[in-house]
């Protein structure tokens, strides 16, 4: 059988490597019994091998807490085994960030995570912003990585990075894409009438950063979860 399909640029690229890009869009990881991953639920497209997908419990009481009330906690998901997984989401932009030690934090909006080493510590963290939980939909509950190891995170299209540290720092929620730990954002919002009749944007509620640290934005918002997994 011929084909362009079959070409080289749409091949499988095979190596021992534990993450690999195959494409800006497709990611590929190496999985061994010794090195198992946290995936959020949705992002695996196929595997290879020897592969167990199982719920991932929390780590402690308060952590549970958090999952229960947030139901963040169902989207995570335990990957070990043997074997090849590849990760996307919607076709979206990959890039990945490598931890380096404990006192090297992230901050990931769930809805951009893909996965992460098993060897990093996670947190469900809250953002406080009264009336603004109600009007931003999501963005209020996000995961916190440190420690040592790597995160793929999706994009929608090329980021941008910003620095915070020189002047305050606005951005919509849902084009939030990670941010660093350090930071600690606040909701900002500019309710009126319509905001609550559907009249409003997105840019009626911003998360607002100021201090030493990044933020990574997206040109593209992720679409408001209206029902939870």
């Amino acid at each position: 059988m011929r084909s362009e399909l079959f070409s080289k640029r749409n091949a499988e690229i095979q190596n021992q490597d534990r993450w690999t890009l195959q494409s800006d869009k497709m990611l590929r990881t190496v999985i061994t019994p010794n090195s198992p991953m946290i995936a959020t639920k949705g992002a695996m497209v196929a595997y290879q091998g020897d592969i167990r997908f199982t719920h991932q419990g929390s780590k402690s009481v308060g952590q549970f807490m958090k999952k229960a009330a947030t139901g963040e906690g169902g989207n995570v998901m335990r990957v070990e085994g043997s074997g090849e997984v590849f990760f996307a989401r919607d076709a979206t932009n990959i890039f990945m960030m490598a931890l380096e030690g404990q006192q090297d934090a992230l901050t990931v909006n769930t809805a951009n995570l893909l996965a992460f080493d098993d060897s990093l510590n996670w947190e469900i963290k809250r953002i406080k912003g009264g009336v603004g939980a109600m009007v931003s939909g999501s963005g209020l509950f996000n995961l916190e990585l440190n420690g040592s190891g790597t995160a793929a995170i999706a994009c929608h299209g090329a980021p941008m990075v910003l620095d915070c540290s020189q002047q305050p720092t606005f951005v919509d929620p849902q084009a939030a894409v990670c941010w660093s730990s350090a930071l600690a954002p606040q909701i900002k919002t500019d309710v009126s009438v319509g905001t609550f009749f559907g009249r409003g944007s997105g840019e009626s509620v911003q998360l607002a950063f100021h201090g030493p640290g990044f933020v990574v934005v997206q040109p593209a918002e992720n679409a408001v979860a209206t029902a939870q997994a």
